[in-house]
């Protein structure tokens, strides 16, 4: 997505950190490898992958004083707005996957959707899902997924810190969540499905925050595309 000659184009030499608003189709990736390749920067990572259909808030670490700083800032909790969508299961629990299972969900109401909802609420254990950057036995979980395995995974420790929600259409459901580190959103939504026995999948996902960086001081990519090195250096928080 956009490469340039970074032989023609100085050198990137500015460190600091740059909030991006990812687009939808647009892979974490392909986000840094834009930005790296654009300005010819020699270190640039990101703090927290987004999968590709998701949108939002995208925390770039440009240069070595900051990349080191990456585990500590991917590990701040997170704010999304999301969207279930209540009677249909995925092998991705979201709509990029294939559907499993599709069920009738005309005895959920509203409250019983609320209630179950706002459950999810606390510390608890999530089990990741099949298609996801987790690794077990040295292989991330998505590989095996593509080749049709799967395996039994190790549920994992996270916080739920709120459940606000914003809008209920049955079947589908808005809601903002505040959640730590490592927790599937995709999960969260089939989990929801599955406590209401009508299956549940991930609509949309928008992420809004990152520890204290919100996505409303975002760039786009298409603000990237214009801008020059002066431009960008403008835009880094130190």
């Amino acid at each position: 997505m956009g490469r340039n000659n970074n032989n023609k184009i100085p050198r990137f030499e500015e460190q600091g950190i740059l909030l991006v608003d990812k687009p939808s189709e647009w892979t974490s990736f392909d986000v840094v490898n834009f930005v790296r390749s654009r300005f010819n920067m020699p270190k640039i990572g990101h703090c927290g992958t987004l999968d590709p259909t998701a949108t939002g808030l995208l925390v770039l670490v440009i240069g070595k004083k900051y990349t080191t700083q990456s585990q500590t800032l991917s590990g701040e909790d997170k704010v999304y707005q999301a969207e279930l969508l209540l009677g249909t299961e995925t092998d991705s629990q979201d709509m990029d996957g294939t559907i499993t299972s599709e069920k009738d969900y005309s005895d959920v109401t509203e409250e019983k959707l609320r209630e179950t909802i706002s459950s999810f609420v606390g510390e608890q254990e999530q089990i990741p899902p099949m298609v996801s950057a987790k690794k077990k036995n040295g292989k991330r979980l998505y590989e095996l997924a593509r080749k049709g395995i799967e395996i039994e995974r190790d549920p994992v420790k996270i916080n739920i810190h709120y459940i606000e929600i914003d809008n209920i259409s049955i079947p589908t459901a808005t809601f903002e969540t505040k959640c730590s580190k490592g927790t599937y959103i995709r999960t969260l939504c089939y989990d929801i499905g599955k406590n209401l026995e009508c299956g549940g999948v991930l609509k949309s996902l928008r992420r809004t925050q990152s520890g204290d960086f919100k996505v409303a001081d975002a760039i786009t990519i298409e603000q990237i595309k214009e801008f020059t090195p002066e431009d960008l250096k403008g835009r880094l928080l130190k």
